[in-house]
């Protein structure tokens, strides 16, 4: 998982305002209560569907959706791809976290394809799930690249013509592969000795090129695409 923990770097002026979406009302009453007592997070609302998920989040707009991807009426992958889809309006759509049982998943890959920033297991305690729920507010991605891995190995290669399309350089898919590791900006700056701005720079290319959403499903697409082999060390 890749980014800082505002939580541990000062005071936050302004809670990061979430959505909770899970089908399992159990869950998602604990999950509101438990994340509601976390610093720097406000929960506005829940949702029992994807459908619902939709609703709730144009009408209360949160900064972040906590998003189960198996869920009834409208499933997590569509409710993520409505959402995202959306005419931009000055706020932008918000920030999409999967949150699943299990890290092979084929809907989590789906869900990150889609547009999702990243995915949580709802194992994790529950301070490192705030964590990442700052961390993509703060618009940083959240990637476990063992797990993502392990996910896209059991796939088809959906994005094998990606890469040759979109006529990377040579210096771009070096931060790709960067960035499929988990390395955040200022890693793959020191990885490669270059300035913070040129990676931000070398980044934005590599999405533009790829057609991603975002630094997640750019990296969806290495492995897909075979330029990152799934279970290669690094």
């Amino acid at each position: 998982m890749t980014g800082p923990d505002p939580s541990e770097t000062g005071p936050v002026a302004t809670p990061v305002t979430l959505l909770i979406a899970d089908d399992d009302e159990v869950t998602r009453s604990g999950l509101r209560t438990l994340l509601a007592a976390q610093p720097g997070l406000a929960v506005v609302g829940e949702a029992a569907d994807g459908v619902e998920a939709v609703e709730r989040a144009r009408l209360l707009r949160p900064d972040v959706v906590l998003m189960d991807v198996r869920m009834p009426r409208r499933n997590g992958i569509e409710a993520t791809r409505q959402l995202l889809a959306a005419p931009a309006d000055a706020a932008g759509p918000p920030k999409v976290v999967v949150i699943t049982t299990f890290e092979n998943d084929d809907y989590v890959t789906a869900a990150l394809s889609a547009g999702a920033s990243g995915f949580v297991l709802k194992r994790l305690p529950v301070r490192q799930i705030a964590q990442a729920v700052r961390v993509v507010a703060a618009g940083e991605a959240i990637l476990f690249p063992a797990a993502l891995r392990r996910m896209v190995a059991a796939r088809p290669l959906g994005s094998a013509e990606a890469l040759p399309r979109a006529a990377l350089t040579g210096r771009e898919e070096e931060v790709l592969r960067l960035m499929a590791t988990g390395l955040s900006n200022p890693e793959i700056a020191e990885s490669l000795t270059v300035s913070l701005e040129t990676v931000k720079t070398h980044v934005g290319n590599v999405l533009t090129k790829l057609g991603a959403q975002n630094r997640t499903h750019a990296v969806v697409i290495a492995y897909e695409s075979g330029l990152v082999v799934p279970g290669f060390a690094g």
